[in-house]
């Protein structure tokens, strides 16, 4: 099975800058996509032998989460069923017979950290659900969590200390979740690859000089990690301020 996840910002936009070509290119199984910033009746995408599903924000243009799927789920929900948390399209579950997928675009902290206590609460009551989930069967996390882990996951690390994705507070959740019993895929494989980022700024030329941020990443239950034959970071792949991740499982 090929998973791929793309925070795509602005999946309009992103259609106009190769999102199809891509799309094919890349042939997944199941294709999530974060930061949509868009209603469902917006754009018509003709994605054959594809069931789509569609969580978007209240506040239109914002957020917004979508699962492009071969496989029928047995099941599919939207939001963790929680009220403080699900305005704005963030989290899509769909279950199979042997493990949920689940996308999720986590709440950036802001500049001046201005909901930094918001993503807090969100990181705990976003653990708690896949927790539940993992006692049923084996849970697939994709998506952007906005956080690098640790200083090998960004160019500049000593300057960006107290920058949102990058404060002791989120990374501290970051190892409580794994500590939970959950596997970073990408690290899982290669611990010690440096230089490797899924998002740039769009100022600066980031991108040219690979100033970038590892925080699109692809989560899984402990278990499942005997199982996983890949973890990929498309870097080649332009449209968007990220580029899209990959998983490969042997399920």
């Amino acid at each position: 099975m090929k998973f791929i996840s793309w925070n795509v910002n602005g999946l309009r936009a992103c259609l106009k800058k190769g999102f199809m070509e891509s799309f094919r290119q890349l042939d997944a199984d199941i294709f999530a996509l974060q930061e949509t910033k868009m209603q469902p009746d917006q754009a018509i995408l003709d994605l054959p032998g594809y069931r789509q599903y569609w969580n978007s924000a209240e506040k239109k243009g914002y957020s917004g989460t979508a699962v492009f799927t071969r496989h029928e789920p047995m099941a599919v929900t939207y939001g963790l069923g929680l009220e403080e948390h699900d305005h704005e399209g963030r989290v899509i579950t769909l279950e199979f017979a042997d493990y949920y997928f689940v996308t999720v675009y986590t709440p950036n902290s802001k500049r001046e950290l201005e909901r930094l206590a918001y993503r807090m609460e969100w990181e705990d009551a976003f653990r708690a659900y896949l927790l539940a989930l993992d006692e049923k069967k084996p849970v697939i996390v994709c998506g952007d969590l906005n956080v690098a882990h640790k200083e090998i996951d960004l160019k500049n690390p000593k300057t960006n200390r107290r920058n949102a994705g990058f404060t002791d507070e989120e990374r501290e959740k970051f190892t409580e979740l794994l500590a939970a019993g959950f596997t970073d895929t990408f690290r899982a494989l290669y611990p010690d690859k440096e230089g490797i980022y899924t998002w740039w700024s769009y100022l600066r030329k980031a991108r040219e000089t690979n100033a970038g941020w590892r925080i699109d990443y692809f989560v899984t239950s402990e278990r499942l990690q005997g199982s996983i034959k890949e973890a990929a970071i498309h870097n080649e792949i332009f449209g968007s301020d990220h580029c899209p991740v990959g998983l490969e499982l042997d399920i």
